[in-house]
């Protein structure tokens, strides 16, 4: 470990400049601060670090294979000789969104990066280590998180076969409406559902209940978690609040079977609680920026993916309203309306897709574990209070 100026271990240099107008389709992502916003037939850059210059700042990350690096943005033009793994790392553990200079538009200057002198490994064999075992832990999160994308998209197919399409098995395990299926019109929806299904919405209905403010006393610590904590149907730490210190907003208590959604408009934030979800339930608080619905056992499956679904997130920022940060209350949930299957269809599904549930539940848990355990190495294996033995 040396003591020495940041400057002296990576070049960095502004992004370009492409106005929309002067973007020409091609196979090269045009890189922003966050995300990707064209593809464009040339490229400036290949395989380096990518820091978010202005809007949003720092995010150090790697971007692999040619790019095109906007004016947002800052990119690494020399490592000179240093493991990309561990700069990138290294990077993320300065937190450069404190250098950030602006009011109006926050803006990292590469002028603000060289001088700072930091501790650091300047030994490529120790960085290597480092950056693998650090990406290891990335990559572990990374795979839970497609395994639980792959198996959300298996579901979903089901789903809108099932209860769009009304293609559930009928007692004979063929597909009900194409096999003649009586169906019957329902007025509410304009449409035909199938025989002895009912209609009815989320504020009343056969299957949940609204779960209404309030919390159990608690000794000690929990964890209180926001909407600006989850990411999808991921979670990250939060923050640790007593009973008595709380803040007025953390005030919804997490329960086996229950199904959460932000009220916001556009905000498209989920925490589906399972049997699996127990740590969670046992250390968690939640914000009232959340509402949540109560199910029974046999249910959870059938609204869990209702809620996760592209109608009802249309239908929810429908009736979303506000002022200035447009969003829907309980009230609101008359006006969404839910298709109540028999209970046959009903428990086979639940039967169907429980260990499905459980199994993206098992994972984004471990997600979770991941996640603070490389929150815990990582300013320990940068600052040379942890180091990783030979063996």
């Amino acid at each position: 470990m040396e003591k020495i100026r940041l400057g002296q271990m990576i070049e960095v240099q502004r992004g370009y400049d492409l106005p929309k107008n002067k973007t020409i389709p091609g196979p090269y992502p045009v890189i922003t601060s966050t995300s990707i916003s064209a593809y464009h037939r040339e490229y400036k850059a290949k395989d380096t670090i990518v820091i978010g210059r202005s809007g949003t700042v720092g995010n150090p990350r790697i971007v692999r294979g040619k790019f095109w690096p906007l004016n947002t943005t800052l990119f690494a033009t020399n490592l000179k000789g240093n493991d990309i793994e561990y700069m990138c790392y290294f990077l993320s553990n300065l937190h450069l969104e404190k250098l950030v200079t602006g009011s109006a538009v926050p803006t990292l200057n590469r002028n603000d990066i060289y001088p700072l002198e930091v501790l650091i490994e300047t030994d490529v064999s120790k960085q290597k280590k480092i950056g693998a075992l650090l990406k290891s832990i990335d990559s572990k999160i990374s795979n839970n998180h497609s395994i639980c994308q792959l198996l959300e998209k298996v579901v979903k197919l089901i789903y809108d076969y099932w209860f769009l399409q009304f293609e559930f098995p009928n007692e004979e395990g063929k597909p009900y409406k194409s096999s003649g299926g009586k169906m019957v019109w329902n007025e509410e929806l304009k449409r035909e559902i199938p025989e002895g299904w009912k209609v009815g919405n989320l504020s009343n209905n056969e299957l949940t209940k609204i779960i209404k403010p309030g919390i159990d006393k608690f000794e000690g610590t929990k964890n209180y978690l926001e909407t600006a904590d989850v990411t999808e149907s991921n979670y990250t730490k939060g923050e640790e609040v007593t009973f008595e210190n709380r803040a007025s907003r953390a005030n919804m208590q997490p329960t086996k079977n229950s199904v959460w959604f932000a009220k916001m408009k556009d905000s498209v934030k989920h925490l589906l609680i399972n049997e699996e979800m127990q740590p969670l339930i046992e250390r968690s608080i939640f914000s009232t920026g959340f509402l949540g619905l109560q199910c029974s056992s046999d249910s959870f499956e059938y609204i869990a993916t209702y809620i996760k679904s592209e109608y009802f997130e249309k239908a929810k920022n429908k009736l979303a309203h506000g002022a200035t940060q447009q969003a829907i209350n309980n009230s609101d949930l008359r006006g969404i309306k839910i298709v109540i299957p028999c209970d046959e269809v009903l428990t086979e599904f639940h039967k169907r897709f429980k260990s499905i549930y459980s199994l993206i539940s098992k994972k984004t848990i471990e997600n979770k574990e991941l996640i603070d355990m490389k929150d815990f190495l990582l300013p320990l294996l940068m600052n040379g209070q942890v180091t990783i033995s030979k063996n």
